[in-house]
């Protein structure tokens, strides 16, 4: 798996991701994504701030995310606490394919958008994410995310949560 910068001419294809996201939360019974956001106009601008990722398996897209490296206004006023207040990444629009449900590709995802924030030597990343959506919110409590209060989007609450990475490290000891 490949976690990369997407490209104008994937605009399709992450569209067709993203709508089959917004399809399964609607499904779920979730809130999350049934007011006309995210659309392809979010993707060309996600694409216009160079944001926008994708997660390839042999060139197939299989998850898109909007990866930000800048202050996220909303995070300013939250209800809450953060962990820190050090530079940090901001993760938004997480979706994957229906073709790989099931087999941890959001989880895989995460994991990857940690690597891209240490080798920025970026050691934070945010994230929020809608009370009802149960498979994020399950992401979020596996890979140690921290629930740190709440924050205000499009006038509605969400839950926002924070991760410190720690420097990994590959060398061997003896």
């Amino acid at each position: 798996m490949n976690l990369r910068k997407a490209t104008l001419s994937e605009i399709p294809a992450i569209w067709e991701i993203l709508q089959q996201a917004i399809a399964r939360r609607k499904q779920d019974g979730s809130q999350q994504w049934q007011d006309g956001y995210p659309n392809e106009q979010t993707i060309h601008a996600d694409l216009s701030n160079d944001c926008a990722y994708v997660l390839t398996d042999k060139d197939q897209i299989i998850a898109y995310a909007a990866i930000i490296f800048d202050v996220e206004p909303a995070y300013t006023d939250i209800q809450g606490k953060w962990l820190t207040n050090e530079e940090y990444v901001v993760i938004h629009r997480v979706a994957t394919s229906n073709e790989v449900l099931g087999k941890g590709i959001a989880t895989q995802l995460f994991k990857l958008i940690e690597d891209v924030a240490l080798d920025s030597k970026v050691y934070s990343i945010k994230v929020d994410t809608n009370f009802d959506n149960i498979p994020m919110l399950k992401i979020l409590d596996k890979l140690d995310y921290v629930y740190c209060g709440e924050v205000f989007f499009r006038g509605a609450a969400r839950k926002a949560f924070e991760k410190v990475l720690q420097i990994r490290s590959n060398t061997i000891k003896n």
